[in-house]
């Protein structure tokens, strides 16, 4: 399990970052709704997620028999997530009148632990 979180934290700690940067650009200079830069950015790098967690974070652990299941489930956490970080983005920037890079710490710091745990222990078991 340890290299598994070694594992994630670097490939998923560099797809957050790339993700935040992405979502605070396109909403800061694009002039998008934050809300929903972050669902035309959650679009995109979800295919990005699914592919490196899948063969190196998560790389030998759990069956890889059902691909279709992996797959389904995968979907459900990231939604989870993505919910999760619409939230940030409304309670911070919309509700507290913040700026838009208020969201990203929670986005980086908060979700990633959650979305870790579900990954580990439902997606890839």
């Amino acid at each position: 399990m340890t290299g598994q979180i070694v594992r994630y934290g670097v490939a998923g700690g560099l797809i957050t970052l790339a993700f935040a940067a992405t979502y605070w650009a396109v909403a800061t200079f694009g002039g998008v709704d934050p809300n929903l830069a972050l669902a035309i950015v959650f679009v995109v790098f979800t295919g990005i997620s699914y592919l490196v967690h899948g063969r190196y974070s998560f790389a030998g652990h759990g069956g890889r028999d059902r691909p279709h299941v992996r797959g389904a489930r995968f979907a459900v956490v990231n939604v989870a997530g993505f919910l999760l970080n619409q939230f940030w983005v409304w309670w911070l920037v919309k509700e507290l009148d913040g700026p838009v890079w208020w969201s990203t710490v929670p986005i980086v710091l908060v979700t990633p632990w959650l979305t870790f745990a579900a990954h580990r222990l439902w997606v890839y078991r």
